[in-house]
């Protein structure tokens, strides 16, 4: 079984994001959806009717093209959009009989997907896969008058919104869906779409939605009673209690109040026993009435605007539907908690203080806790299923059992008495039974976790290989503070950064060393990758700075020669090494991706050499990397002015360009023709171990080469350039300054263009340009602004 093809019915928001995924993963798509009831006036008055084929497909491709204007981008690259095609539901339900795969994506009306479902069923070939993208609707209401051959291809997927960010897919079996489908297409989600897929119910809302709506309604509830306001609220529910700095309300105002309101009332209509638990405040309504939904349309629970100062950020007081200036919040219990150490302390010190905001944390986090204890057997397989479901669709870092295991499951059902409660029967199952946690975890590693009054295994992704399991494992080879050379099996190592930031220090660069002489002796190659917050954020800024206020010229000198010693090191070892990044990698960590025989990426890498930014230029070989794949490509005895091709890898350099995707970081020359990405970032370093395999087969080592300059005369036209920005007041005077440094070191110095020369001559003036940069006290500052506000300072 393969999906070669998807068809996306529907193409609004949800639709087209879904379309933009897959082609992110390299599935085409073909994106259907209304014909439209009247012209345009810009149809109008271009003459079409509505027979025209370019209109009667305006919805979709209308759709298609705001994809290139959404900001997250959904998109890896502009060009992926090439991979959507779009049709309309009157002209080209026929096609479905070409694709693999049809996601249903149409408005959230039971009679309208029934109706379309028939027709799907009569159109499609006999095997294709068909789910809807419902959020609550009964599949098995869909689809109950449909043949037993359609209804067991048919299941749910419920991707989150915005599909390329949001990990988690809640896949959902029909009535009659043939376990196979079921394995086939988590399988395709977790390794293809880079999902984090969750088996869920078909009930109302699922898993995710189920929890974290029923949460936010209690926090609504909660603060209209004790009188907290919103920004008060969202102080009280975001990181410190384990959730996203979006908390409650900015939550709200991102997802859009008519999408929340719509998923309250789904399952207070589904489940009329809980109607009372979703009743949302009147003044919602009010709201909604309004049109106040959010980022959407500018303004929902908060409002930006522009005020003499800047930008002011105001929130709504729901008692008098005006908005109030947005104020500091201040909680003893609130301050202490931010204080803790760990997330569980910030919780346990946060729901056990004695003000307002720890009663209203505690009040707010207990309902959660009791509801997913009561419907968890009604709603998913099991509770594993439900921490992950709240870990990758809401962003929580710990799931609400996590959160019973992490208090105390024990301590806080105490406490649930002590106030009058009640406990749920999983609960007082597993106390009874001489349990205090949900989830239990073996001296191998392996998590069992609670079920039907027994602990089952959990089941590990076969993509996933763990880092701090293989330390637990024994499997380090060797290392230091900074970094570790780790056993993946198969005859490969994973040299893994893990000093503060991952930033490049000595420790590293030793590990450099010691990791490649002990690869050239015992193993096929190696990894460099690591499952930190980022890749690598570059090079040690702190011990940079100190040096030079020191003015300690020699140990700077010899600092940059190390790393440029360490990064040639990894391109001339004798074994392949293959970069794994992911996240930020900036600086440094790009400069060590630059210089490995190839990367296997994470598909959200955000790489760069940024050096500019904090007054320096790239010192680990940054520069020459980039010098050199500016004449990359280019047949031998072809005579071409190397002007564009310089220019385009300065810009990148002396505008400290970032990817925003591998697929971009390919585009600005950072990964090769044949380097790779995964779209699942649980599953790079697997990757790049098989990378590593497939390469050693026939690897031979790299030989040194010789590259021609760009010259005098390239400069030239890179300084002009320089200038014209300069007195166009895009730079400063100073970036102009780094920007000549760039241009003289990219292009080669002195040397006259087209002169043949080594990579050691290319990193002397490189290093010369950087060791003449760290002492000025421009630099300095905006070394020292990055430290303290870790943003660039322009001075």
């Amino acid at each position: 079984m393969q999906i070669h093809k998807v068809a996306v019915i529907g193409s609004g928001v949800m639709g087209s994001t879904i379309a933009a995924h897959l082609a992110n993963a390299g599935i085409p798509s073909l994106l259907l959806d209304i014909v439209p009831s009247k012209l345009s006036a810009k149809e109008e008055a271009a003459g079409l009717t509505l027979e025209d084929p370019k209109v009667r497909n305006s919805i979709a491709e209308g759709n298609k093209t705001k994809l290139l204007k959404m900001n997250p981008a959904p998109l890896l690259v502009p060009e992926f959009a090439e991979r959507i095609e779009v049709g309309n539901l009157s002209d080209d339900l026929g096609r479905l009989s070409e694709v693999d795969w049809v996601i249903e994506v149409v408005v959230e009306r039971l009679d309208i997907k029934v109706d379309l479902f028939k027709k799907i069923a009569a159109i499609v070939r006999p095997g294709t896969i068909v789910s809807s993208n419902t959020s609550g609707i009964s599949l098995q209401a869909m689809v109950s008058d449909l043949p037993e051959t359609f209804t067991r291809y048919f299941l749910g997927t419920h991707f989150f919104n915005p599909p390329r960010y949001m990990k988690l897919l809640e896949i959902i079996p029909g009535p009659n869906t043939d376990p196979e489908i079921m394995t086939f297409i988590s399988e395709f989600g977790e390794r293809v779409l880079g999902k984090g897929v969750v088996i869920a119910k078909d009930t109302p809302n699922f898993i995710a939605n189920r929890i974290g709506v029923f949460g936010l309604a209690v926090t609504l509830q909660e603060m209209l009673r004790s009188g907290l306001s919103v920004d008060e609220v969202d102080a009280l529910t975001g990181p410190v209690m384990g959730r996203p700095k979006s908390a409650s309300f900015r939550t709200v105002d991102l997802v859009g109040l008519d999408t929340f309101i719509h998923t309250a009332n789904t399952v207070a209509v589904g489940v009329p026993a809980e109607k009372d638990n979703f009743t949302l405040p009147e003044f919602m309504q009010t709201m909604l009435a309004n049109g106040w939904l959010g980022d959407k349309t500018k303004q929902g629970f908060y409002k930006k605007s522009k005020g003499p100062q800047g930008k002011v950020v105001e929130v709504l007081d729901p008692h008098t539907m005006t908005y109030v200036p947005k104020k500091s919040v201040k909680f003893a219990s609130l301050e202490k908690a931010k204080a803790a150490g760990g997330l569980t302390e910030k919780i346990r010190t946060l729901v056990n203080g004695k003000d307002p905001g720890a009663e209203f944390a505690w009040n707010v986090l207990k309902p959660v806790l009791l509801y997913a204890a009561t419907i968890s057997n009604d709603i998913a397989d099991n509770i594993s299923g439900i921490d992950e479901g709240m870990r990758w669709g809401f962003n929580w870092q710990m799931g609400p059992f996590e959160i019973w295991d992490a208090l105390g499951v024990k301590t806080i059902a105490d406490r649930v008495i002590a106030e009058g409660g009640t406990l749920p029967p999983l609960v007082e199952e597993l106390l009874a039974k001489g349990n205090e946690r949900f989830y239990q975890k073996s001296e191998s590693g392996e998590v069992s976790y609670f079920q039907a009054g027994e602990y089952h295994k959990k089941a590990s992704s076969p993509y996933a290989i763990s880092l701090k399991q293989a330390h637990k494992d024994g499997k380090k080879i060797l290392g230091n503070a900074g970094a570790s050379l780790i056993d993946l099996g198969d005859g490969v190592a994973c040299l893994e950064f893990h000093s503060p930031s991952n930033s490049i220090g000595a420790d590293i660069l030793n590990m450099i060393h010691k990791s490649l002489e002990e690869v050239d002796k015992n193993y096929l190659g190696m990894v460099i990758g690591n499952q930190g917050k980022n890749f690598c954020v570059g090079a040690n800024l702190m011990q940079i700075l100190l040096e030079a206020e020191e003015e300690n010229w020699d140990d700077l000198d010899y600092m940059v020669r190390q790393f440029q010693n360490g990064t040639m090191a990894l391109k001339y070892a004798k074994k392949p090494v293959v970069a794994a990044p992911f996240g930020m990698t900036l600086g440094g960590g790009c400069e060590v991706c630059l210089h490995s025989h190839a990367i296997q990426a994470s598909s959200e890498t955000y790489m760069g050499l940024v050096e500019v930014g904090v007054g320096l230029i790239p010192g680990g070989g940054g520069t020459k990397e980039m010098a050199i794949r500016a004449m990359e490509g280019i047949l031998p005895g072809i005579q071409v002015a190397p002007d564009y091709f310089f220019a385009k890898r300065f810009e990148i350099v002396a505008m400290a360009q970032v990817s925003n995707s591998a697929e971009k970081a390919r585009q600005l020359g950072f990964l090769r023709a044949d380097d790779r990405y995964s779209m699942n970032p649980d599953h790079v370093i697997l990757d790049a171990k098989a990378r590593v395999i497939d390469l050693a087969r026939s690897f031979r080592p790299n030989l040194p080469k010789k590259y021609k300059v760009g010259g005098p005369g390239v400069r030239a036209t890179l300084e002009l350039a320089l200038y014209g920005m300069r007195e166009g007041n895009y730079i400063s005077e100073y970036d102009q300054h780094i920007g000549k440094k760039v241009a003289y070191a990219i292009t080669g110095g002195d040397r006259p263009a087209g002169m043949l020369v080594d990579e050691q001559y290319l990193l002397d003036i490189e290093r010369e340009a950087f060791m003449s940069l760290v002492g000025e006290p421009k630099t300095q500052d905006r070394i020292r602004h990055m430290l303290a506000k870790g943003k660039p300072l322009r001075n």
